[in-house]
């Protein structure tokens, strides 16, 4: 039941495909095969980090999410002070969104932009939608989602960009905060 030396021979066998060998172009050297469906030549590259996590475990860090939830302006200075690496002040982030927040309501249009910043440093996929979708419709989780991100990357962001620098150029290394929610 072998098949004969004869290459152009082939098995038949249900769910067996043939293949003749010299019916196959060749190229030169083998290309790494890619699906269809990805674009191979995209100048980014796919994402293959995680968020440290979910977009609705706000409750991971409750001191966090009362913050948020009553003064988002606090949350989303400490995240951009830190997100833009010292260059803007936590103040100046906040006192921007706080009065977008109370003239327009749409504070989001903003605070998406950080967002995006933070994905770009980080790798990070843009999930569970775009990011302008994501603040838009739960803004409060995600400006949570986004300090915990930072607070799992090792940042203190009560203290500032500059006085993490510091700890880092002293060598003083901070230990990513673990959920100790119930794991199974």
């Amino acid at each position: 039941m072998y098949p004969s030396s004869n290459e152009h021979e082939t098995y038949s066998h249900p769910g067996y495909v043939n293949v003749i060998p010299e019916a196959l172009p060749s190229y030169g050297t083998p290309q790494a095969y890619a699906p269809s469906y990805i674009n191979t030549s995209m100048r980014n590259p796919i994402r293959t980090h995680h968020w440290s996590t979910g977009l609705c475990r706000c409750l991971d860090d409750p001191g966090n999410c009362l913050v948020t939830c009553f003064c988002p302006c606090v949350t989303f200075g400490l995240i951009a002070e830190i997100v833009d690496k010292g260059t803007s002040s936590c103040t100046c982030d906040g006192a921007i969104y706080g009065t977008l927040l109370s003239l327009t309501g749409l504070a989001c249009l903003y605070s998406c932009s950080y967002r995006s910043k933070l994905r770009a440093q980080y790798n990070l996929p843009e999930a569970p939608c775009m990011d302008f979708l994501v603040h838009f419709c739960c803004e409060t989780c995600a400006l949570c989602q986004e300090y915990r991100e930072l607070k799992n990357r090792g940042f203190d962001l009560g203290i500032g960009w500059e006085a993490n620098m510091e700890r880092q150029r002293q060598g003083v290394t901070v230990a990513p905060v673990i959920s100790q929610a119930m794991i199974r």
